[in-house]
């Protein structure tokens, strides 16, 4: 969400993806913590690309010291503005290319479902300049492992019967994650790349299950109005005798170290 342009626009998403997406694993926040090298009451942290917040929030119960979540999509920002309503969580709006941030004033920095947006090369240097020497980035997903549950598979299949070509921007499991450990590695700005992975379950009921493919803007701008009500059709269906439909999430956690 760090550029607002063809699929990467959320505008209208905003109360979907906050009611319905999912947490990220907590044993992965756990270990990307015990990373960070000092007391998690003594870090001061940044994510840019928030959203509405999700993954803001579990950092803020961890304990930080500060947290300013940075969204540039206004629609997202002010949901998310409400849903961190009554903590110490700062919003502001920014990309990953503009944090808008001051030099210096993060321990540790994240991009949560986000980072497959942003200019590589031009985020990576802002997070330096924002990061405190020896401060962290983390970029991290949290993808179904759709293999896990048969329905799942046949609903996935039918998305791709509806567009063969389909091409799953933000899966976590595909695109930049390829080749992620690579390009931070050589990057001049992060070194110490490190990878987490834990898996959670989610237990959904049917109108929570459809509003988080509601909230997939990808697939919306892929398949287009009248295909993307098809298959939302189509889901109903599968669902609507169900009490509980159970999702296994794999939250991926990419962190480098700040060179210098």
């Amino acid at each position: 969400m760090s550029k607002i342009i063809g699929s990467g626009d959320f505008t209208g998403l905003a109360k979907d993806y906050s009611q319905n997406r999912p947490n990220y694993c907590s044993s992965v926040l756990k270990g990307l913590l015990g990373l960070l090298g000092k007391p998690t009451a003594e870090i001061d942290f940044a994510d840019v690309g928030a959203g509405t917040g999700i993954w803001t929030r579990m950092v803020h119960d961890a304990g930080v010291r500060s947290l300013v979540a940075v969204e540039p999509n206004e629609d997202m920002r002010k949901r998310g503005v409400g849903d961190c309503c009554g903590t110490s969580v700062a919003w502001s709006a920014g990309s990953a290319e503009a944090t808008g941030l001051p030099d210096g004033s993060a321990d540790w920095l994240s991009m949560a479902s986000s980072f497959h947006w942003a200019d590589f090369k031009a985020a990576t240097k802002e997070f330096h300049r924002v990061l405190r020497p020896s401060g962290w980035l983390t970029a991290l997903w949290n993808p179904r492992l759709i293999e896990l549950n048969p329905l799942l598979v046949e609903i996935e299949s039918y998305l791709i019967k509806l567009n063969p070509d389909l091409k799953r921007v933000s899966s976590g499991r595909s695109g930049i994650t390829e080749t992620l450990t690579e390009k931070l590695w050589a990057s001049k700005y992060f070194d110490d790349v490190v990878y987490l992975e834990g898996r959670h379950v989610i237990e959904m009921n049917p109108n929570r299950y459809l509003g988080a493919w509601r909230s997939v803007n990808d697939i919306r701008v892929q398949l287009g109005p009248e295909k993307f009500d098809a298959f939302i059709r189509f889901i109903e269906d599968k669902v609507a005798e169900l009490e509980i439909i159970e999702v296994t999430y794999l939250t991926r956690a990419w962190s480098a170290r700040r060179k210098g």
